[in-house]
């Protein structure tokens, strides 16, 4: 039988597209579910760590040391996360982002399944349970590193500010669920909460075994152009000198891999208005939960009352979260911006007046359903304007930040009610946040390099 090349052609051409949506479909259909595998991971990771983040100072105070010496367990935890991250970034950048968080993810399950045996077995030493401490608080740091631009690679295009939202929603219910989980644990037993976190990172690390993405970053072109008269874009690599021979010594070259995602920063002011906005509003809530503190402790209320602060704060950043991404698409991420940060300054000031349970759990359920929803906004779009090979570095330098301020605001908080009273901490941190509003009042938001 005699067939026209015409027919045969069309065949093809059929054929093709056929193909390609089929191709299209599955790629879609995988992106999906990595999105879930991600998801997961990060949502029981958090609901793991916020079990036995409640009652570890519990854990410490039961075994007879001192609130200094619990203070001086969380201090160094965090401060050992904090320098370990920008360093921990380079290798997922450079293409081990994948093992990177499975063998951190299972370390942090080993070390919590550390701190369980020691925690059941009588008075363990204080050095055995701060080694065990400190190596989950690496391996976590490294992973939340590494994990830090994972979304760009698994979401299918256009939808990172819902998948940012939906990560962001899956912590902030881990907030609201995982410390009472933890209490109701430790109530069974001491050692529980942490056998629990335990669990949460081998969960974590199988889901992040299973992702089927490539998580690897295609390299950034060295040719990639530039406006006239403005920095070059940050690859991550060092300069070679002559001959092609490295110009730096190996010092200063591991020294230029990690100060990469700091040069980016630098250099991008939507970027630096990411960090200042995130690392300056995360700051003040930590001085206001710790000022509500102070007010509750001085008004004779216990723990219950900072339980229910913190359970309706959750449920309203949870609401936020998950409302985020239709907000921002109605009002624009601009206008979001400038009007959000004007509405927490009254909410601060306002807990400077706020007395009873109620009343700051009012108010902070307020402020966390507003956070979120330029939260969300800011980092989905600044993981479109982040080359793909600077992903977690660029991450790293914002957890870093956000992670100093989250320090430092305690500190503050506690100066401020010790001498100048309890209502001090929310009075200095509506001032900050009017200078924060003022900021993004006159400095225009940069033109987005890709829609939000």
């Amino acid at each position: 039988m005699a067939v026209s090349t015409a027919a045969l052609v069309a065949d093809g051409a059929l054929m093709g597209s056929a193909t390609a949506a089929t191709t299209e479909a599955a790629d879609r259909g995988r992106a999906s579910r990595d999105v879930r595998l991600f998801w997961w991971a990060g949502a029981t990771d958090a609901l793991g760590s916020q079990a036995s983040g409640v009652v570890l100072p519990l854990l410490l105070l039961g075994l007879g040391h001192s609130a200094a010496v619990v203070g001086t367990v969380a201090g160094v935890s965090t401060a050992a996360g904090l320098l370990l991250a920008p360093l921990a970034a380079v290798p997922a950048d450079r293409g081990a982002r994948k093992p990177v968080m499975f063998w951190s993810a299972l370390v942090s399950a080993l070390a919590m399944a550390g701190v369980a045996t020691v925690a059941a077995v009588g008075t363990p030493p204080l050095a055995l349970l701060l080694g065990a401490v400190l190596l989950e608080r690496f391996s976590t740091a490294v992973y939340e590193a590494a994990a830090a631009g994972t979304v760009l690679l698994i979401a299918p295009p256009g939808e990172s500010a819902r998948v940012v939202a939906g990560l962001s929603a899956g912590e902030q219910g881990a907030l609201v669920l995982g410390p009472a989980l933890g209490g109701a644990l430790y109530q069974l037993s001491r050692a529980l909460p942490f056998v629990a976190d335990a669990v949460s990172y081998a969960v974590t690390a199988v889901c992040v075994k299973a992702l089927r993405s490539d998580l690897r970053a295609e390299p950034e072109p060295h040719q990639r152009s530039h406006p006239a008269g403005g920095p070059a874009p940050h690859t991550g690599t060092a300069p070679a000198g002559p001959a092609g021979t490295p110009a730096r010594g190996p010092l200063r070259a591991l020294l230029s891999e990690v100060g990469a995602g700091f040069a980016l920063v630098r250099t991008s002011p939507f970027l630096r208005l990411v960090v200042i906005w995130t690392t300056t509003v995360n700051g003040v809530i930590v001085a206001l939960y710790y000022g509500a503190v102070f007010t509750l402790q001085k008004g004779g209320h216990g723990g219950a009352p900072m339980g229910l602060v913190l359970a309706l704060s959750g449920a309203a950043g949870l609401a936020g979260s998950l409302a985020a991404p239709r907000i921002a698409g109605r009002i624009g991420a601009a206008r979001l911006l400038v009007t959000v940060t004007w509405l927490l300054v009254p909410l601060a000031a306002g807990l400077a007046t706020a007395e009873g349970p109620w009343t700051y759990g009012a108010l902070f359920g307020v402020f966390c359903l507003l956070m979120p929803v330029v939260t969300v906004v800011l980092q989905s779009r600044a993981i479109q304007e982040t080359p793909p090979g600077l992903q977690a570095r660029t991450g790293a330098v914002l957890s870093t930040a956000v992670g100093g301020s989250a320090a430092l605001a305690p500190v503050l908080a506690g100066l401020c009610a010790t001498y100048a009273g309890t209502a001090a901490p929310a009075v200095l941190a509506a001032l900050v946040l009017t200078l924060l509003a003022c900021r993004t009042t006159f400095v225009r938001l940069p033109a987005p390099g890709a829609a939000v």
